[in-house]
């Protein structure tokens, strides 16, 4: 299989049907970008250390690096995003079925984004792929229980890693500079805030970059017949996925801003710093091992363990139990919307 741009186009061309999964690609890459990119930049926004236009800025180019790099070094979350579902040997089921669950995460998505919480759009393309297949098949025979189980152990580390970092991170922070005038730890913190945004922009890339590369290469597998295997990612997929995110996070990426780094927990610059370290730690972790976890996870959990550190009183639980709930429903939700979606896709296309 070809992955070079203009046979690429020239696919897209004589095929509607991946025509209509890669727009839908691109479109949850949108959706993305207005919903998880925000949370790479959040703490920096509001700690005052950079404009919101220059962080998107920011966003966008450490997104692009980051997809760029571990795509060198590690891929491994977008072969595992490729083989956690199966669609079957009839290519053109298999892409109705992928179009239906990308437009079931865009639904999704957007409702999330309406009433400004921060979803997992990671959890929801699995949820939408998965919800998917079982749908083609009428079973779980098109489930990959040795890839989906990595989604689990995400879901476990996302979460303990994310929290127990954090608290440690800024504990070890708050003891080395404890004896340091305030106003020199404003202005090292400031550029030390700044050097965190950008590894989490690196580390959202990294993540999920790779998996809306992985169901880009899913949908051309699926329209040329060919089952999931280990590819060289073309520059110009990096390349169409960064700015694509790019410019949903400079759509919506305020609301997102405002619930993550201003409601949850008020952040001083140290505690920013320490929460996006923190995180990206996290999710380096994960994208090393393969492991397709969340960002909004690794992030939120991050910024809890460095409220918990002075008390956890600090920390707006109501804002936590709302954030909660959506990610407890995304699964259920989105991967129902994405087993009716299939259904009603099959039956129109």
């Amino acid at each position: 299989m070809n992955l070079d741009f203009i046979p690429f186009l020239q696919q897209l061309a004589a095929n509607p049907l991946l025509m209509v999964a890669t727009l839908l690609t691109l479109g949850v890459i949108l959706v993305n970008g207005w919903t998880d990119a925000p949370n790479a930049i959040a703490t920096c926004v509001v700690t005052r250390c950079m404009s919101a236009r220059a962080a998107i800025f920011m966003a966008a180019v450490f997104n692009f690096l980051g997809v760029f790099l571990m795509s060198l070094l590690s891929p491994a979350v977008a072969e595992t995003i490729t083989k956690m579902v199966d669609f079957g040997d009839n290519s053109h089921e298999a892409i109705v079925a992928l179009s239906a669950a990308l437009f079931a995460i865009v639904v999704w998505a957007t409702v999330a984004w309406i009433f400004g919480i921060p979803t997992s759009e990671s959890h929801a393309l699995i949820a939408g792929l998965t919800g998917g297949a079982i749908a083609l098949h009428n079973s779980l025979d098109g489930v990959n229980a040795g890839e989906w189980v990595k989604v689990l152990y995400g879901l476990v580390i996302s979460v303990l890693l994310g929290f127990g970092l954090g608290w440690g991170v800024c504990k070890l922070v708050t003891l080395l500079f404890r004896r340091v005038q305030r106003k020199y730890t404003e202005k090292f913190f400031r550029g030390a805030q700044i050097f965190g945004a950008a590894a989490m922009s690196f580390m959202h890339g990294a993540q999920d970059g790779l998996k809306f590369m992985g169901v880009i290469l899913l949908s051309m597998f699926l329209a040329n017949g060919q089952e999931p295997h280990p590819v060289d990612m073309p520059m110009w997929l990096m390349l169409v996925c960064s700015v694509v995110m790019g410019v949903g996070t400079s759509i919506g990426g305020k609301k997102i801003i405002k619930s993550v780094g201003m409601d949850m927990v008020k952040l001083e610059k140290y505690q920013g710093f320490s929460a996006d370290i923190a995180a990206s730690i996290s999710l380096l972790f994960s994208s090393l091992f393969g492991i397709p976890v969340s960002t909004t996870h690794a992030k939120t959990t991050s910024i809890m363990g460095v409220g918990a550190v002075k008390r956890l009183s600090a920390i707006n639980f109501s804002v936590v139990k709302e954030m909660g709930l959506t990610w407890i429903l995304t699964f259920p939700g989105c991967g129902l919307i994405g087993f009716l979606m299939t259904k009603l896709f099959m039956w129109l296309f």
